[in-house]
């Protein structure tokens, strides 16, 4: 896929998340969290861009601290983020205040990585933010199923304790 969509992709991908975390959602019972997360991973490991092949030791490097960064802002994102289960069993999450902390810094961080490379002069792709975005959304929604005990039945684990249920706060 060529620089521009993949772009195009990462915008999308990062415009529907973050408008929709301030929204109330239903937490997937489907056991397909995973799904959009190893699409994205998909895309970015079989792009050429993803080490730049005359630094490589510091791309790998950068990509390691970028998708760590990824992973830690899925965690603080999930673990951000107001669930409730309905009285009919559904499970909903809705970000908070601390959510968007959790965003700002993760933007940020994200933004310094990109600024060490590019003094380092390290050529950077969509590749590895795709990436880190992949571990961002796996890891928040892999936390929201565990929260919510949501997946623990379908792999043969006794069902978790269900979330308490209450209304979502005004």
């Amino acid at each position: 896929m060529s620089g521009l969509t993949n772009a195009l992709v990462i915008c999308v991908v990062v415009v529907l998340v973050v408008v929709r975390q301030f929204k109330a959602q239903e937490i997937g019972t489907d056991r397909r969290w995973w799904v959009i997360p190893a699409v994205l991973i998909f895309m970015a490991v079989r792009e050429p861009d993803l080490l730049d092949p005359q630094h490589r030791v510091e791309s790998v490097a950068l990509l390691a601290v970028e998708v760590v960064v990824g992973l830690a802002m899925g965690v603080g994102w999930a673990r951000t983020s107001h669930v409730w289960t309905e009285p009919d069993g559904t499970a909903w999450s809705k970000g908070t205040k601390a959510t968007a902390v959790v965003w700002a810094v993760g933007i940020g961080l994200r933004a310094g990585l990109f600024g060490i490379g590019a003094l380092l002069q390290v050529r950077q792709g969509s590749a590895g933010l795709m990436l880190a975005l992949a571990a961002t959304l796996l890891a928040r929604s892999g936390l929201l199923v565990l929260r919510t005990g949501t997946g623990r039945s379908a792999y043969g684990m006794a069902d978790a304790a269900p979330v308490p249920t209450r209304k979502e706060p005004v």
